[in-house]
């Protein structure tokens, strides 16, 4: 054989979204891009493979589907895991969180996650990193802070093979990030996202416009209004757009969001505008104790608070106290999972907390500021795609991954695949 085979194979997220994982393989060289969970009623991980089978770890962001299981491979195992610094300090306040709030097993604990930290080696964007067969590096994804993609190259006789794994992928500028670098150059293989794999996302200025509008006739009307957020990414650009906007009503800020904003402002570097994070950070009111959430709930203002599908978090008591009033207003703005209380909320404008039913009176709607690229975006980014590179679609359920895939092959003619768990292809 000339070169390199170069085997990939995917051990989870694939007709699924959640518990995102590949092992990728040249010569006796091994790497895992990513080891994410599935949170249904207990974590699912991915397929599991041997710690001393792999060379490194390379995580491309924090969110627990991409990082929640990787303290696994630190029970004995030394390996380097390769991620921004801040998608480590991030990383670390989601999987402590999940660990402290488990009313399940886990298969890992502090201590392991501990040894991860030890075995972290910081890599900012563009830096190049050999891993013996394999050069790589980090390219921002702007999904959320710290987030990245990871270009893989392979040598292969007098040229390489260039493997491009997006993970999640934002291609719109927002109010807290860039848009992913894409400049990819000619490449082999191109592993994407297709979680809006057939939707487009309204204009996201619109969009904008539309939720201050809303917040504005809420509060000016005496009523609190409730925006149920993740707590990386998603709670600090609901108020940089609220800052930007000159909004001048209380905003109140709660939960894990808090110790997040902190790391944060320790990195300017991954901002847009960095200063617009800084002022909305410092006009918002933190809250610290039970007093100030009680407070909170009798007054018009904003209250931003994880979860962002109301599973739990401070927003579960907020939502029963701004349920009870007509004049208030629940305003979900992330994608709202089937079978979650934001998904009942949204469809059935019923919300259950441990078996009870508790009546809504509130106002209800969603405002759609998806950290993902939508259907159109993909599509773009695939017909600019230089080279005749080999497509796995991952990361969106099967029925939207199949379709997207269907007009891969009859619009660009290039090979597509949409890999199950377990599969392993040679490219």
């Amino acid at each position: 054989m000339s070169g390199k085979e170069v085997r990939i194979r995917f051990l989870g997220g694939a007709g699924e979204v959640g518990r995102s994982s590949i092992a990728l393989s040249s010569g006796n060289t091994t790497v895992l891009l990513d080891y994410g969970i599935l949170l249904d009623h207990e974590p699912s991980f991915p397929l599991h493979i041997q710690p001393r089978n792999l060379d490194g770890i390379l995580l491309t962001h924090a969110h627990l589907d991409h990082s929640g299981g990787i303290p696994l491979f630190y029970l004995r195992g030394k390996i380097p895991l390769y991620t921004t610094k801040l998608t480590l300090k991030l990383s670390r306040i989601l999987i402590n969180d999940l660990i402290k709030l488990s009313g399940y097993f886990l298969p890992y604990e502090d201590l392991n996650v501990d040894t991860m930290e030890r075995c972290f080696i910081p890599a900012s964007y563009g830096k190049k990193f050999r891993i013996k067969d394999l050069n790589f590096e980090f390219r921002d994804a702007g999904h959320i802070p710290g987030s990245a993609q990871i270009i893989i190259k392979v040598a292969e006789d007098n040229r390489e093979k260039t493997i491009v794994y997006t993970g999640d992928i934002n291609l719109r500028k927002t109010k807290l990030l860039n848009a992913a670098d894409v400049n990819h150059g000619e490449i082999s293989c191109l592993i994407l996202e297709s979680t809006y794999a057939t939707e487009d996302h309204p204009p996201r200025q619109e969009v904008e416009k539309a939720f201050v509008k809303r917040v504005k006739e809420v509060v000016e009307d005496g009523g609190t209004v409730l925006v149920p957020a993740f707590s990386v990414g998603r709670s600090q650009e609901v108020l940089c757009i609220l800052a930007e906007q000159n909004f001048d009503y209380p905003v109140v800020m709660d939960g894990m969001a808090l110790e997040v904003n902190k790391v944060l402002l320790e990195y300017p570097e991954y901002f847009r505008d960095y200063e617009l994070l800084k002022y909305a950070l410092s006009s918002v009111e933190w809250v610290e104790r039970w007093k100030d959430r009680r407070l909170a709930v009798k007054k018009p203002c904003v209250i931003i608070s994880p979860a962002g599908m109301l599973q739990g978090g401070a927003a579960a008591f907020y939502v029963k106290e701004v349920a009870k009033r007509s004049r208030n207003a629940i305003f979900l703005v992330s994608f709202q999972i089937p079978g979650t209380p934001g998904r009942k909320l949204l469809e059935e404008k019923k919300i259950f907390f441990g078996g009870r039913k508790i009546n809504v009176e509130a106002e209800v709607e969603r405002f759609d500021f998806s950290s993902h690229a939508g259907e159109s975006e993909l599509k773009e980014l695939l017909k600019n795609v230089e080279g005749n590179p080999t497509v796995f679609l991952v990361h969106g359920s099967k029925e939207k991954s199949e379709k997207l895939a269907e007009w891969v092959k009859t619009e660009l003619g290039i090979p597509v695949f949409v890999p199950s768990i377990g599969d392993t292809f040679k490219i």
